[in-house]
């Protein structure tokens, strides 16, 4: 026997009450687990290093040293970084570390002080020719022999360690050269050397 079309209709809206619960639920679901991945990532915006460099020469020196230790760099077009000439070329001073000067950072609205004493270099491109990068023993307060450790890393393609060191700076008022290298035309750093070079100037 043919069900009528009331019938048919009945039969048809007896489940949707069910459908719709499902589709709810799921909805719900997906809604949730996308808001969750977006807090699982939150983008930082802070001390971010420019992804476009090709180098990155950090200096170090013993964490809560009161001492202060500069980094001078000089490209080969004879352009010097140095912290009050923090840009020439393609070479930048992404942090000048002072010591304990400088050293705080803020966390929940409250300074802290941040005992890394670190100074970082990039640079943001191939200029073929040789680099020279000297320590400077700026200021002490302790007097005493500061131990630097000096790392060169190429960035691109894959990050690759080209040289790591540790130098002593004897006293203030001290200049050495922690490493020079020739870069060429392909980005291949070779020829690395400690050859005394000068470059602080009356700072």
């Amino acid at each position: 026997m043919a069900l009528s079309w009331s019938q048919k209709a009945k039969q048809r809206y007896a489940s949707d009450p069910f459908t719709d619960l499902l589709f709810n639920a799921l909805l719900g679901f997906t809604f949730l687990f996308i808001v969750a991945i977006m807090f699982m990532n939150p983008v930082a915006k802070k001390g971010i290093i420019d992804p476009k460099a090709e180098y990155i020469i950090t200096v170090t020196w013993p964490d809560n040293l009161p001492d202060d230790v500069d980094t001078w760099v000089e490209d080969p077009k004879g352009n010097i970084i140095w912290f009050r000439n923090r840009e020439a070329g393609l070479i930048h001073l992404d942090r000048d570390d002072r010591g304990i000067i400088n050293d705080t950072i803020t966390i929940n609205g409250e300074k802290i002080q941040n005992p890394l004493n670190q100074e970082v270099v990039t640079i943001r491109g191939v200029v073929p020719g040789e680099y020279v990068v000297n320590l400077h023993y700026y200021a002490s307060e302790t007097g005493l022999p500061v131990e630097v450790k000096v790392k060169l890393a190429k960035v691109n393609p894959a990050l690759e360690i080209i040289y790591y060191g540790t130098h002593i700076l004897e006293k203030p008022g001290e200049e050495k050269t922690a490493v020079r290298f020739v870069i060429d035309s392909d980005g291949k750093v070779s020829d690395i050397n400690h050859l005394y070079k000068r470059l602080v100037i009356n700072s």
